[in-house]
């Protein structure tokens, strides 16, 4: 299996990410069977799973970020902003940080460096067409289930989960966990909750004072004591809990993240759990753990009496990588799933976004 490889970036995501980079040194013969956990390097530890308590989170984002808006087009019903720091914002942080000066896995010219970082730091395509299903379901309005727990793997910069972030705060909906996972705790600290904080302050910028000159002309955001205290006290206002967790995924991620849920007792038996994945089957490996894990986690959700759905971006092949979409409705269907597809793109790099519950 390929070490590293790149969805043809240049510096800015969302872009053509149509070629995968398969010039690194590869291994001929038969592959190996895929182990338990997710992106496996050979003689390298695997991330541990790791749970981020936010308010240690929060006490290391730097004073202000610089930022961006992503203009998504949801199929002619109108359209959604979502906000994006900077990845520029990212390397002058760890810039000042850093004593050795060295680039954070994922600032240079890879887009994935397997087992190293997983592509957080980078908006991918699949993550817009995630956005675009889910409006389609109108979620938080009377109509919709009702939703109490977004789980997101390989969250990266969290595209889906901000749009239903801000879907949230539309509705004035409350009771709302979101657990945002990347294998890279740095993703999360520099770009996932940074982004979170964004979304928050501009959907509030008209209706909360403090934040009327905490946005500069140039796209940044000032972030004092303050704004801060205002974020952490509006999600403790609408009972709305961010949780972060790290690592491969593993038995011991899914025990994690399933042991932070709210406990079933007072929970109705409509709301339900949806698990968001975007471009997390890239790979041969990376595609059974990911099984693995949302089976896991439907299973738990089923034990609870609860109602829990998979939607799962990407792209029909990875070339040279080995991942495909049409491999992981197969494999879980061969589990027993119930697998329906929702979007396809033709244009370009084909893509798709599926569907899967337990029968």
């Amino acid at each position: 299996m390929t070490d590293q490889f790149s969805f043809s970036f240049s510096g800015e995501d969302i872009e053509g990410d149509d070629q995968i980079d398969t010039s690194s040194s590869g291994h001929a013969g038969p592959r190996p069977p895929p182990p338990t956990s997710a992106f496996p390097v050979a003689g390298k530890p695997l991330l541990p799973a790791t749970s981020h308590d936010v308010q240690e989170m929060i006490s290391k984002l730097p004073s202000k970020v610089a930022f961006g808006l992503l203009d998504v087009d949801l199929d002619g019903q109108g359209s959604i902003e979502l906000p994006r720091r900077e990845l520029w914002d990212v390397r002058v942080q760890l810039m000042a940080e850093e004593d050795e000066g060295e680039t954070e896995a994922g600032l240079g010219d890879h887009d994935v460096k397997t087992g190293v970082y997983e592509g957080g730091f980078k908006s991918w395509e699949s993550s817009v067409d995630l956005v675009k299903v889910l409006a389609s379901s109108q979620p938080f309005t009377p109509e919709a289930k009702k939703i109490s727990n977004i789980i997101e793997l390989g969250c990266g910069t969290g595209l889906p989960s901000l749009a239903l972030f801000q879907w949230v705060m539309d509705s004035a909906a409350s009771s709302v966990s979101f657990v945002l996972a990347d294998y890279n705790p740095t993703v999360l600290q520099l770009v996932t909750l940074p982004n979170f904080i964004l979304a928050w302050a501009i959907y509030h910028r008209e209706r909360l004072p403090l934040l009327s000159e905490a946005f500069s002309p140039d796209g940044e955001l000032d972030l004092t004591p303050e704004i801060l205290h205002a974020f952490q006290e509006f999600l403790t206002t609408h009972d709305i809990s961010l949780l972060f967790f790290s690592g491969a995924w593993s038995p011991e991620f899914v025990s994690m993240v399933t042991a932070a849920q709210s406990p079933v007792e007072g929970l109705s038996i409509e709301q339900a759990t949806v698990i968001i994945g975007a471009e997390t089957i890239y790979s041969p490996f990376a595609l059974g753990s990911f099984l693995e894990t949302i089976f896991s986690l439907m299973q738990h959700e089923r034990a609870r009496g609860k109602a829990a759905e998979v939607l799962v971006g990407a792209k029909r092949l990875y070339f040279g990588v080995g991942g495909s979409l049409d491999d992981f409705v197969a494999q879980a269907r061969e589990r027993g799933a119930t697998v329906d597809q929702l979007r396809e793109e033709t244009e370009g790099v084909r893509r798709g976004v599926v569907r899967c519950v337990l029968p």
